[in-house]
């Protein structure tokens, strides 16, 4: 009898098809996303999963799951997986990494520059019918700061952040960066998150959501940036306090933000980011090109395909499991 395997929402790419040779695979075809008992319903008596970042895979899920054998989640970040409870029943977590490096650094200096030419006001002026020719053109008309030759500051230099770092080197900018495991990147200079906060004209996030990360730019590290800083975060939600920088936004401590990701997804009506113009936002689109998507895709299928077939994942969150799973009784 085949494995069951869940598959959470319709996906891109080709190889998701890949699974049906090898077993009965369900894909929640909506509408919408799958609701949180909808998944436990369609989760029962499933050895598979592969699931989306919008998926609560917490560990009352797990523990209610027991022929699930593997999860695999079309991400980098898995904050939305307890990882623990997966690991102490020896499940092994598969993620995307790597595939969407590129686009997410692309987004990371789209914000950056639209934050600091100030193009979604820009924009919204237009549209309001706000340009005359009354006011067509002045000396000060929608002036905004400097992106070449300043200083960016990447708090976190994992991929994602070494990409937007190779790409600040075309504007001849400062690379400062910031990494708990100091690295030796051409043109960029490791500094202590303090320093990088004092001298950074811009300031951009990289690094995963983690109990240590939660509320790591709050309001005394805000208070540390250089005043008229522009803060870009196209990370996780929550490593940013909103409310925080929203006072910064309202002082003039922060000049301006470019944001894809928030604390809680979507964003809720009192929000406080929402009521200022010089926030530019985005709704999590940072990996979200038609081939970056396909490759995500083709990603998170292989990881449970591998699974499947009783093999090491591709790209694996705890693979001491693996050691686990073999110190069992057979």
């Amino acid at each position: 009898m085949r494995k069951r395997v869940l598959v959470t929402h319709q996906l891109p790419g080709d190889h998701i098809h890949n699974l049906t040779q090898h077993s009965e695979v369900n894909v929640w075809m909506g509408p919408g996303l799958l609701s949180a008992q909808g998944l436990r319903e369609e989760l029962a008596g499933c050895a598979g999963l592969v699931c989306l970042l919008t998926d609560r895979i917490d560990k009352a899920l797990i523990d209610a799951m027991p022929d699930l054998a593997f999860v695999s989640s079309m991400s980098v970040g898995v904050d939305h997986v307890d990882v623990a409870a997966l690991t102490e029943r020896g499940i092994p977590l598969g993620h995307t990494p790597g595939v969407l490096v590129d686009a997410t650094a692309d987004t990371a200096f789209a914000l950056m520059l639209s934050a600091a030419r100030r193009l979604g006001e820009a924009d919204r002026f237009i549209r309001q019918g706000n340009w005359t020719k009354e006011n067509a053109w002045s000396p000060d008309f929608f002036n905004g700061v400097d992106v070449s030759g300043a200083t960016l500051g990447l708090v976190g230099l994992g991929a994602t952040g070494q990409a937007v770092a190779r790409r600040a080197a075309g504007f001849g900018m400062r690379v400062l960066a910031y990494n708990r495991t100091p690295r030796e990147v051409p043109e960029v200079e490791m500094v202590s998150l303090e320093e990088l906060l004092q001298l950074s004209d811009f300031v951009s996030i990289h690094l995963a959501l983690t109990d240590e990360t939660r509320n790591l730019i709050n309001a005394e590290r805000i208070a540390m940036m250089k005043p008229g800083v522009v803060l870009v975060n196209t990370a996780r939600g929550g490593i940013v306090d909103e409310t925080a920088l929203g006072e910064a936004l309202s002082t003039g401590q922060v000049y301006a933000a470019g944001i894809d990701v928030f604390e809680q997804e979507p964003v809720p009506a009192d929000n406080p980011l929402l009521g200022h113009s010089n926030v530019m936002l985005a709704p999590h689109v940072g990996s979200s090109t038609t081939r970056t998507r396909a490759k995500m895709a083709d990603l998170a299928a292989d990881n449970a395909l591998a699974a499947l077939q009783g093999q090491r994942m591709l790209h694996c969150v705890n693979p001491e499991v693996y050691d686990w799973q073999s110190s069992q009784p057979a």
